[in-house]
């Protein structure tokens, strides 16, 4: 994928100096032309990295228009979420929606862009793979020029508009939560840290501990890959330690619920013996004993802010916005000690 504006056939017809319905009939090798000029139109598209329209015909027929999306997880309820929101706001302006899974691969992730690029699709909204480190494949196709817009995980603000959730202050309040209610040796099970949405949780944490004065023991904030087992094997190795956490936030719903069995497996009580709230969403939340207190994305309106985002960009806003989309945390019963400790 270059990094260059994505090349039409104007571009072609205008260096090969005629008209953009010569130059499609040559490509499509059209007896109508003569063969020096098929060549020189063949030659010109693979050196400019001219890639056709698949959708051409049916715009002109006024068919959809095509919004891609790029996901780390679609089977989560997260992203789900996030589409369904997208897909409704899209609807609304006349587009359609083609979805790809990264599952959490950069690899996979930048062939998705490049796959959207191909198609030709009129924006791009993605979320980024807990592997991506190296953000070449975003900045490429915003030097094509084709909308883009980052939903949850983030990078390149200053090239790309985002909506975002304000993590850091809600894990600040429900860290507090766990402290007002008797939690003192809270851990943060998080994912990688090179995520800028695991650092803003993180930090909301970690400002809690010092407004109340609690120390930061590094032991107790274990930051590693998005992953069930991943999760739940460390937070039984934090739960085998004589001074293991008495309450845990944690950092999405794989790995809440990746702990919330840890605990269970390591015969301890929720709340009494270790407390748990994590970020996931309200309906799996219920359906676990005790009921999960939990810190709740509103993911369906993410998604529609992002598309409307993207909507604007569509339409000719040039301008690099970035909106965040508050959570909400929700008490039941995994949080609350029903003895609070001692100070």
């Amino acid at each position: 994928m270059s990094n260059q504006r994505r090349t039409s056939l104007k571009d072609l017809a205008r260096e090969l100096g005629v008209s953009i319905a010569t130059v499609s009939r040559a490509l499509h090798g059209s007896p109508e032309i003569g063969a020096e000029m098929r060549r020189k139109a063949k030659a010109l598209a693979e050196k400019m990295n001219y890639r056709p329209n698949p959708f051409a015909q049916s715009l002109r027929k006024e068919g959809p228009r095509v919004i891609g999306v790029v996901v780390p997880n679609l089977v989560t309820h997260y992203y789900a979420a996030v589409l369904d929101g997208i897909e409704i706001e899209a609807a609304r302006a006349g587009y359609s929606i083609i979805s790809a899974n990264s599952h959490e691969s950069t690899l996979l992730e930048a062939r998705a862009l490049d796959n959207f690029n191909s198609l030709h699709v009129e924006g791009i909204i993605a979320c980024l793979a807990q592997d991506t480190t190296d953000y070449t494949h975003f900045e490429q196709i915003r030097g094509m020029g084709i909308p883009m817009v980052l939903f949850g995980r983030t990078c390149l603000k200053e090239l790309i508009s985002s909506v975002t959730a304000n993590g850091d202050e809600a894990a600040q309040q429900a860290t507090q939560h766990l402290i007002d209610t008797g939690s003192r040796r809270i851990a943060f099970i998080g994912g990688p840290n090179h995520l800028d949405m695991v650092r803003r949780r993180k930090h909301g944490y970690l400002e809690a501990l010092r407004n109340n004065g609690i120390a930061i023991d590094r032991n107790m904030v274990v930051c590693d890959r998005i992953d069930y087992d991943v999760a739940r094997h460390n937070v039984a190795e934090l739960l085998a330690r004589p001074d293991r956490p008495d309450a845990l936030l944690t950092f999405n719903d794989i790995i809440t619920f990746a702990a919330f069995t840890a605990v269970k497996q390591s015969d301890l009580s929720i709340p009494d013996d270790v407390a748990i709230i994590g970020f996931t969403d309200d309906e799996h939340a219920c359906y676990v004993t005790p009921q999960l207190s939990a810190i709740e994305d509103q993911s369906s309106l993410m998604g529609e802010r992002a598309c409307h985002l993207l909507l604007r960009q569509i339409n000719g806003d040039a301008r690099v916005s970035h909106e965040i989309v508050p959570q909400r945390i929700v008490i039941r019963q995994t949080s609350a000690k029903h003895s609070p400790s001692p100070e």
